[in-house]
């Protein structure tokens, strides 16, 4: 079977966020086979995807953690995009049927690729017990982001965003506690609108090098602070990545670039797909 790394959010390799990304020829592999590719590739997401026969979607699309499955994925979804750019070879637009409803992505000529997702609803929180010690830093402002699942975070400004050493087993224990996927942390930044980072150490993983998801939750709430609608972020991780955000009513628009870093072909498959996956010539294993 196909599988391919790509670094999205970033135009650079080894730079952004990489995920894995097998695209089938049909239905699902057995599901316990994908959470152990997921566990195998270790990388924050490992992204499953095939063609469906649907008036409203071309392909449907999931996505793993090493540890669980998740019901949205950023960066996954634009390495996905960008994987089906690259085979096709024009841009095109790809509608992908998800946990989350119908998500759609438009790659560009100049290789940028937006995708079209639900806005976070921000309200008002409270924040959990003993965050404050958990990040190492005192919390501004805490957000909870309805059906996203995270927790966001307002800090004082970019420094103490970048400088955070979170205790992770800590956070871990709140986000178990209080039901939350993961811990989104943002200041203004001089550089860019707003810098971020993301901890989700509950879900295996520690630190998010690029969360596009959080972003869907972090535009909508630089829009109101800021009174624009088309932002910048940086997430300040050790990788780092850009991601270019446009607040559209309900819906936010995430744009960034992507890098295939890694081609090759998984040599144990599963028994529900042997035989009819999509990839290079039979009996190829070695990178294109």
């Amino acid at each position: 079977m196909r599988i391919r790394i790509i670094d999205a959010f970033t135009d650079q390799p080894f730079r952004g966020n990489p995920a894995a990304v097998c695209l089938l020829e049909d239905t699902w592999p057995d599901e316990d086979w994908m959470r152990r590719v997921a566990a195998e590739m270790n990388l924050s997401e490992t992204a499953f995807a095939h063609p469906v026969d649907d008036s409203d979607a071309d392909y449907a699309l999931r996505w793993f953690t090493p540890e669980v499955e998740t019901d949205l994925c950023g960066h996954a979804t634009l390495a996905t995009a960008h994987a089906l750019h690259q085979d096709r070879g024009a841009p095109a637009t790809v509608r992908f049927a998800t946990r989350s409803g119908i998500l759609v992505a438009q790659s560009f000529d100049d290789g940028t690729i937006t995708l079209d997702f639900p806005a976070a609803t921000i309200t008002d929180s409270a924040a959990p017990d003993g965050l404050a010690d958990a990040l190492g830093a005192q919390p501004v402002a805490t957000y909870q982001t309805g059906a996203l699942g995270d927790l966001l975070v307002v800090l004082s400004d970019e420094d103490t965003v970048r400088g955070l050493r979170p205790d992770l087993a800590s956070i871990a224990r709140i986000e178990q506690e209080y039901g939350i996927r993961g811990v989104i942390v943002t200041a203004e930044s001089a550089d860019y609108d707003f810098v971020s980072r993301f901890f989700a150490p509950k879900d295996g993983i520690p630190e998010d090098p690029v969360t596009g998801s959080a972003h869907t939750a972090l535009a909508p709430y630089w829009a109101q602070r800021t009174g624009r609608t088309s932002l910048v972020g940086l997430q300040a991780s050790k990788r780092t990545g850009v991601v270019r955000t446009e607040v559209h009513g309900d819906r936010v628009h995430l744009t960034g670039h992507a890098v295939t870093v890694l081609d090759g072909f998984l040599q144990i498959a599963s028994k529900a797909v042997a035989g009819s996956v999509s990839g290079g010539p039979a009996g190829s294993h070695s990178p294109s």
